[in-house]
């Protein structure tokens, strides 16, 4: 099965983010960008839908309150969108990809198992992301929304004690504040181990071989090797605020750019 594609944006999108959902486009998905204001110049075949009908922007606020004018802060984009992504995925909305994920292929899952790929060694990404609805991944994070603090019981111990030292010294209350990717991938790794999930992750190469090396992507180099390998289904870019630069000549970005051509 061919699913559906769904993701999540706040503010404008960069150049970057536009060719990715192109290329998700271009492999045969319906694609599905939320925002909580309308986003102009999307690509042909992205609809754009009101985050707050899946998650109330409010929400927010349980994990950095927000700047004096409203803006939020920090990692509060990040957060917000792990649990963001398991409200899509308690909807039935479809397959989760980050709007910085570039596709070479379709994607084909089974509606009825998990979906996603090792990201390092001992952890998995959420940047490729599928669960049926009803999954108990999906009931853990339910659970843990109805709790003032949001506090996971699937913690890790080094976390946990982290979080402890920081309110014993009288600094933050949130557990947001010890580690930006603490709903993300390392609760996902949690879960998965919990539930005994971990042989359904594909390689780290099928998404991630990119991932933590963004000069790969932008900068000029040989990546025939990327492009032959029938395993690499696409990639995770990552840009690290590189997203608004002009394609280098000779770099897997300006190729990319030339193949998936704009509307």
């Amino acid at each position: 099965m061919i699913p559906d594609v769904a993701t999540f944006w706040d503010g404008p999108l960069d150049a970057l983010r536009l060719l990715c959902l192109r290329s998700q486009v271009a492999a045969g998905h319906r694609v599905t960008l939320y925002s909580f204001a309308p986003l102009a110049g999307l690509p042909d075949g992205v609809v754009n839908a009101d985050a707050e009908a899946v998650l109330p922007r409010a929400f927010a606020e349980r994990l950095r309150p927000s700047g004096p004018d409203g803006s939020w802060r920090d990692w509060t984009t990040l957060q917000f969108s792990d649990f963001f992504r398991m409200r899509l995925m308690a909807q039935g909305a479809g397959l989760w990809l980050d709007a910085d994920v570039l596709l070479l292929k379709p994607i084909e899952i089974d509606p009825a198992k998990p979906y996603f790929a090792w990201e390092k060694s001992r952890q998995l990404g959420n940047s490729v992301l599928y669960l049926p609805p009803g999954d108990p991944i999906i009931k853990a994070f339910d659970a843990l929304m109805q709790q003032d603090e949001l506090t996971p019981d699937w913690l890790a111990w080094r976390h946990r004690l982290t979080f402890a030292w920081r309110k014993w010294r009288g600094g933050s209350q949130r557990l947001s504040d010890i580690r930006v990717a603490i709903f993300g991938p390392a609760s996902l790794t949690a879960l998965a181990q919990r539930f005994g999930y971990a042989d359904y992750a594909l390689p780290r190469k099928s998404y991630y071989s990119i991932h933590a090396e963004p000069k790969r992507f932008f900068e000029p180099s040989d990546f025939s090797a990327l492009l032959s390998d029938p395993e690499i289904l696409g990639f995770h870019i990552s840009p690290k605020g590189r997203g608004k630069e002009q394609p280098i000549p000779g770099s897997f970005y300006a190729w990319a750019t030339a193949r998936i051509a704009k509307p």
